[in-house]
């Protein structure tokens, strides 16, 4: 059974330089996520948003590295904020816990795993975009560092369909408990 209070939510990389791609599903995960985080704040579950983010000039990113040198050559300090600024719909608050990583996990080169530990989280759900980036990568980095895991189906989104379908039906399940975000909040929120 969950710990409401060593529980946290990871909504991980929802934000203006990414969301918008997701054209079809963009409205229905935002909705989705907006519900989860509400019902989460309500029973007092920590709730983190996780973004993609760097330093003016980009001195994280390599040359060898294929996918974040192409945003790098795409995105230039001015248009690097608008890129991380996070969906304003997702109904953030002031006070919200934000962890800029500089990879594709959300543990790779940010602090959240510092957080997680002054927290004493143990538990995380996974929601985000895209199911086969940030939550396939966060939830094998948590799993291999001994996190209980959940993943909302329903709060994940990919360009690709039928690969979201085999992780969260498939791949997920042997590492965490894949629910949607209503079978989460009946099971754990709505306690």
């Amino acid at each position: 059974m969950m710990e409401n209070n060593k529980t946290a939510l990871l909504v991980m990389d929802m934000q203006m330089g990414i969301v918008p791609r997701y054209t079809q599903q963009a409205d229905a995960i935002i909705k989705n996520l907006a519900s989860a985080i509400k019902a989460a704040r309500e029973k007092e579950v920590t709730v983190i948003f996780v973004r993609v983010g760097f330093q003016k000039g980009f001195p994280e990113i390599s040359a060898a590295n294929k996918l974040f040198s192409t945003l790098r050559n795409r995105l230039n300090d001015t248009t690097l904020d608008t890129y991380m600024q996070l969906y304003p719909d997702l109904g953030m608050m002031e006070d919200d816990i934000i962890v800029n990583k500089k990879r594709v996990s959300a543990f790779s080169g940010s602090d959240l795993e510092i957080i997680l530990r002054a927290q004493n989280i143990s538990h995380l759900v996974l929601t985000g975009i895209a199911t086969s980036g940030v939550v396939l990568s966060t939830l094998r980095e948590a799993f291999d560092k001994d996190y209980q895991l959940t993943v909302l189906s329903d709060g994940c989104a990919d360009l690709d369909e039928e690969v979201h379908g085999v992780l969260i039906n498939k791949i997920f399940p042997k590492q965490a408990e894949v629910m949607t975000i209503d079978d989460w909040m009946k099971k754990f929120v709505e306690k």
